[in-house]
């Protein structure tokens, strides 16, 4: 299996398409905040916006998608002259569609939902992303134009189960993200694009057990050590060892969460990752989950 998909198999998201936006000039769109671990998507099929955040203001091309792990408030707005205008949501059957107040030609097609994680392991993986993460999806010309030819369609005519092909749709949109360079500074651990460095990481989630020094590591990667690590900050944004921790805790999340009795005691689950020592491994866990391989192994 691939790395991305392996990611997306531990993090066992559920998508939701909220919202339709058709929105004519002079438009200004509140969004708010979705559920605390929740992270907003949004798709620009066509047209041209601005996505302002508390952080900044972020234009927006057709082809580009954004994720905000974060999940914080924020507007929407169409260029135009003022007054701006407000928006009014249409229920529908499957999903909400939002227009401009008084109507006019929509100058803009924007698909917008979020992703929930299924698992500690989905919401270590979005907090492991750039917030906003922007990328340009139209790259990959046949794929997205499927993609938003069938989005269009369920979303034009929603018939029985459009629900359930948009959920599916979202998600495959979700992995045409992470497989692209994001167009924000912060680099983009998941769509690194130095195959050597993408080896490394591959290792890693194939084995998390195995022993992974970076001296190894580099050897995967057929590099020097000190070449290694400064082409893993480079194209990861993170340290060797940062990375190899964040990916350890998820795939220990996961096995953790899982029925099997003595399968998945802490002291397994411990040495399945890598860690000889169970404190060391509970230290690590609670870092990164907020709570102890114990108690998160007896949640509900």
């Amino acid at each position: 299996m691939d790395s991305i998909s392996h990611l997306l198999q531990l993090a066992g998201l559920q998508a939701t398409l909220d919202k339709r936006c058709l929105l004519s000039a002079a438009t200004e769109m509140k969004v708010p905040a979705y559920g605390e671990t929740d992270a907003t998507f949004h798709l620009l099929l066509d047209g041209e916006c601005t996505l302002e955040l508390p952080s900044g203001s972020y234009p927006l091309r057709a082809g580009e998608a954004v994720i905000l792990p974060g999940s914080s408030p924020h507007f929407v707005r169409t260029q135009g002259v003022e007054p701006v205008r407000g928006v009014v949501d249409i229920p529908g059957p499957a999903f909400g569609t939002i227009r401009s107040q008084y109507d006019g030609e929509p100058v803009i097609d924007l698909f917008c939902g979020y992703y929930t994680p299924g698992s500690a392991a989905g919401a270590m993986l979005f907090r492991s992303l750039p917030d906003p993460l922007i990328v340009s999806v139209a790259a990959d010309e046949e794929a997205i134009r499927a993609l938003c030819t069938m989005m269009r369609g369920e979303a034009g005519n929603p018939g029985p189960g459009a629900a359930a092909i948009l959920t599916s749709l979202c998600e495959a949109l979700l992995a045409m993200i992470l497989r692209r360079s994001g167009l924000t500074a912060t680099p983009l651990w998941t769509a690194v694009e130095d195959p050597r460095i993408a080896d490394a990481i591959d290792a890693v989630l194939r084995e998390p057990g195995a022993d992974w020094s970076v001296e190894r590591l580099a050897q995967v990667a057929s590099m020097s050590r000190a070449t290694f690590v400064r082409h893993f900050g480079k194209h990861t944004g993170t340290t060797v060892n940062g990375l190899v921790t964040r990916i350890r805790m998820m795939v220990a999340a996961d096995l953790l969460g899982r029925e099997g009795g003595e399968e998945h005691t802490v002291a397994t689950v411990a040495a399945k990752v890598g860690y000889q020592s169970e404190s060391a491994f509970s230290r690590a866990f609670q870092q990164a989950t907020g709570s102890t391989p114990g108690r998160f192994r007896r949640l509900p």
